[in-house]
């Protein structure tokens, strides 16, 4: 064997800790607080959308416009270099977070809201009927309803939130890429250090997706039995009152 080849191997054995302490301290952090706040953004659009409440409807929805039509790195850049010319400062980190959590936020409220307008009507009518209140039906049974069917796509996106994350590197923040970056610029190995890179994301990204598979099958919701009972009350009447039509 070559030099050559053991060169590499000591290079990459030499950066595989430096690129997975970055990933502890920076990639991970970075990708669980933009998802969770953008995962409480996109709640509250999501409930404003099916709501139908006028005036904050339309900005929910100008908003997605906005975040879905728009490139992240474009956001990126104008929270991190366009902001300043208002006197409006963030750090590498703060900012990136940010930009990742209103982007985020556009595209999960739009999973949320799908997922909750997917849940029966039924189920909303038999609530009112057993005396809940909005407020009761919403969180005892339309969104635990609503978050199976939205978890599988809410999960995708936090992996392809991890992978996103190395844009960051764009307005200094110093995470794995970065890092990646400086090792290959001092060993002339881009090659070698950007796979090894994209080897701890894949390692990340199976893991997540792992995860995945493992709640999925754990999820699990069980309706209420008043609930259940009203919903029989309901597929009742309404066929008592289609057969009385039709007579």
């Amino acid at each position: 064997m070559s030099d050559r080849f053991f060169r590499i191997v000591r290079i990459l054995i030499e950066s595989f800790p430096k690129l997975l302490v970055q990933c502890l301290k920076i990639t991970v952090p970075l990708t669980l607080l933009s998802f969770f706040f953008g995962l409480i953004l996109a709640l509250i659009l999501a409930l404003v959308q099916v709501a139908e409440i006028k005036g904050l409807k339309q900005f929910a929805r100008f908003y997605v416009w906005i975040f879905r039509g728009t490139p992240l790195m474009l956001q990126l850049f104008i929270i991190f270099y366009g902001l300043p010319s208002f006197g409006i400062y963030f750090k590498g980190f703060p900012a990136a977070v940010i930009a990742f959590s209103l982007n985020l936020a556009a595209y999960n409220s739009e999973i949320i809201r799908s997922a909750i307008q997917a849940v029966p009507i039924g189920q909303t009518e038999a609530g009112y009927m057993i005396g809940l209140n909005y407020f009761q039906v919403m969180t005892r049974i339309v969104l635990p309803q609503a978050a199976r069917i939205a978890f599988p796509p809410l999960f995708s996106s936090l992996i392809g939130m991890t992978k996103d994350t190395s844009l960051a590197s764009s307005i200094t923040v110093i995470e794995m890429m970065s890092v990646a970056k400086r090792i290959a610029a001092v060993y002339y190995e881009p090659f070698w250090m950007y796979m090894e890179t994209g080897f701890i994301y894949l390692m990340i990204c199976t893991v997540l997706t792992r995860l995945q598979s493992d709640f999925e099958r754990k999820l699990e919701w069980k309706q209420p039995v008043e609930v259940k009972e009203a919903m029989d009350r309901v597929e009742a009447d309404n066929l008592a009152h289609k057969f009385r039509w039709k007579g």
